[in-house]
């Protein structure tokens, strides 16, 4: 065999190598890719652990193409170009939508196709491919496709402004500390169950949102994941509305209960009324009222109502776990025996009180309205003003701008 057919040979079958190195690597992608979820922390982690693997595919690759080339007489190829093609950051693959309210979600890859669900402006999804001028996305239990001109792609900033990092307490009672330290003074605390808003995260210490202020807790106390608003299914849309039709239904009738017992009441001792002034309500726990006040019995059947009937109590004191109108609550212990007093019950947690009845626009609040903090909850009572049992040094007050603190959300009943 003379030199050139050496030659030959010996570039067919370096080639062949790079076929199937090169076959082998975008298998290995495509089933990465086909793995989308919306980024949480630790999924996060997950993906960064693939690119590392696909780094070291595409440098075994680029080995043997080097080889070749080197054969050749031509230039390798950079291995800097190779590195430009991973991911940056665990933003690169989440989109946001930036629309006037929502976007369906469809079936195809064409506006023909079925809706599937909608993504509503400021949501989150992640981008599994394109096709032409459309993303396939991945958002909530909702997999589609939507037109690549109402989502922003890739937009860390963006991203990081509409998600909220969130920090779930995972012990009986966690501890808030004014710094990142055992020693520094103690500022609150915080039942196990609470979801807090994170403002900063350092060398095992976590800064949070609470009512008393920012402070700090452990990290081995609290798991750290972002949340970000998904898509809604059809399916979920369609079950959203009902439940809170027969929430509203419920309300009304627990109103309508209230108001007749009220009546009756107040039909009953008519005859042997006197001037002493009403007893502690009945949706208070243990204890007599303080120093003499009295308070009147609910009266109406809305969310006007309940923040009338609340204001009544300013001034008496917070205590952490209670539910006394008179003698003491916290924050969802105040919204809960409220709300008890109109035959609505509530759970007792903050977190919790974000999921009754149905949300509504922070620009929408109405009298009676439940508003939702990191790690706190307080009524909306209108004038853009809320009352609360807000801490030990304030009792239950009147706090204006509702907005003093960023709202999680806000929740209706009535």
């Amino acid at each position: 065999m003379n030199r050139n057919s050496i030659r030959r040979a010996t570039t067919c079958c370096l080639t062949a190598a790079v076929v199937l190195t090169s076959s082998s690597f975008v298998s290995h992608a495509a089933v990465n890719a086909g793995a989308g979820s919306l980024i949480s922390a630790n999924q996060s982690e997950v993906q960064i652990d693939d690119t590392q693997k696909n780094e070291k595919d595409k440098s075994s690759t680029a080995g043997v193409s080097g080889a070749i080339a080197k054969s050749l007489g031509e230039k390798p190829a950079d291995a800097d170009d190779q590195k430009k093609e991973a991911p940056k950051s665990e933003y690169d693959d989440i989109a946001i939508a930036q629309v006037d309210n929502y976007v369906n979600v469809r079936s195809s890859a064409s506006e023909d196709g079925e809706v599937l669900g909608k993504l509503y402006n400021n949501s989150a999804c992640t981008v599994l491919g394109t096709e032409g001028d459309w993303y396939k996305i991945h958002s909530g239990d909702v997999e589609g496709y939507i037109k690549a001109e109402f989502l922003v792609l890739g937009d860390a900033a963006l991203a990081q402004s509409v998600g909220r990092r969130v920090a779930d307490v995972k012990t009986e009672s966690l501890n808030v500390r004014s710094d990142a330290s055992t020693e520094a003074e103690l500022l609150g605390q915080v039942p196990e169950g609470e979801e807090l808003t994170v403002v900063e995260e350092k060398d095992g210490w976590v800064k949070v949102a609470i009512e008393e202020g920012d402070g700090w807790v452990s990290g081995e106390f609290v798991d750290c994941s972002t949340h970000y608003v998904v898509a809604e299914s059809k399916e979920a849309e369609e079950a959203r509305l009902k439940k809170e039709e027969e929430e509203r239904k419920a309300a009304e009738e627990a109103a309508r209960r209230a108001v007749a017992e009220q009546s009756s009441g107040s039909s009953s001792s008519s005859s042997s009324s006197s001037s002493s002034g009403a007893s502690e309500p009945a949706s208070s726990s243990g204890g007599s009222s303080d120093s003499g006040r009295s308070y009147a019995p609910p009266s109406g059947g809305n969310g006007q109502a309940v923040a009338d009937y609340a204001c009544q109590f300013i001034g008496n004191p917070y205590v952490w776990g209670g539910t006394s109108l008179t003698n003491g609550a916290d924050c969802s212990g105040f919204v809960m025996s409220v709300y008890a007093a109109f035959g609505v019950g509530l759970p007792h947690s903050s977190s919790a009180l974000a999921g009754v009845g149905y949300g509504v626009s922070p620009d929408a609040m109405q009298p009676g309205d439940i508003v939702c903090y990191s790690g706190h909850v307080a009524i909306y009572i209108g004038g853009d003003t809320v009352v609360h049992a807000s801490t030990e040094s304030t009792g239950i007050k009147l706090t204006s701008p509702a907005a003093y603190r960023s709202i999680v959300a806000v929740r209706r009943i009535f």
